[in-house]
């Protein structure tokens, strides 16, 4: 994956200017506290590419390939967003989860339910700015900074913790928590594929390290 290389080749190049490469820091532990975010399986605006609904449900595709990936994630607490498509996807899974609407997707307001070929019909100039730079968010909805803010929160009680944890989100809710944990643009994320059923791995030992990303 070139642009993960690439992204790690970011991380160290903060590390190497002296800056800090989390951006709060949680209370002090000699133990490693692994982190597993997921992407929610496919429903059908994200498969063509597209804004999904929080009431959107997994397509038979979604469902299907859920279930097939069955006992694949490690032993944890599982945690989930509230939306439709994430917990039918820990139920395609088997697991039991705790829904947690700091993991709830990005509000994508005006353009919620929409693919991007019908925003870009009715909206081209928009979207071309929202893809730049997506810190100011869609038409009516949530900014990159605000999802930032609470998908960061999440993550660092979590790191603060002490025992393993799952969490069933959404594609740019990860991309909100490598923002927070590595230091990097939100653009950057944007540069990066977090197709549906992907995993990212996090651990927290006084700082935040991305140990895996890749598709189940």
């Amino acid at each position: 994956m070139p642009e993960f290389h690439r992204l790690l080749a970011l991380v160290r190049c903060n590390q190497s200017r002296g800056e800090t490469t989390f951006a709060s820091t949680p209370s002090e532990t000699t133990l490693t506290v692994r982190v597993t975010l997921l992407c929610a399986g496919a429903t059908a605006t994200s498969r063509i590419g597209g804004f999904p609904a929080i009431g959107e449900p997994l397509d038979g595709g979604g469902v299907t390939r859920a279930s097939r990936l069955a006992d694949t994630l490690p032993p944890a607490h599982v945690w989930s967003s509230p939306s439709c498509a994430a917990r039918e996807t820990a139920a395609a899974l088997g697991l039991e989860s705790s829904l947690d609407p700091l993991l709830k997707d990005i509000d994508h307001g005006d353009w919620s339910g929409r693919s991007f070929a019908d925003v870009h019909q009715s909206d081209a100039d928009k979207l071309e700015r929202w893809l730049t730079d997506p810190n100011g968010g869609t038409p009516g909805g949530e900014t990159m900074a605000q999802t930032v803010a609470r998908a960061g929160s999440w993550l660092d009680r979590h790191g603060a913790g002490n025992r393993p944890v799952v969490a069933i989100t959404h594609a740019m809710v990860i991309r909100a928590c490598l923002v927070h944990a590595l230091n990097i643009p939100a653009d950057a994320t944007l540069r990066i594929d977090i197709a549906p059923l992907t995993v990212a791995v996090l651990s927290y030992n006084r700082i935040w390290r991305l140990q895996e990303l890749r598709p189940l």
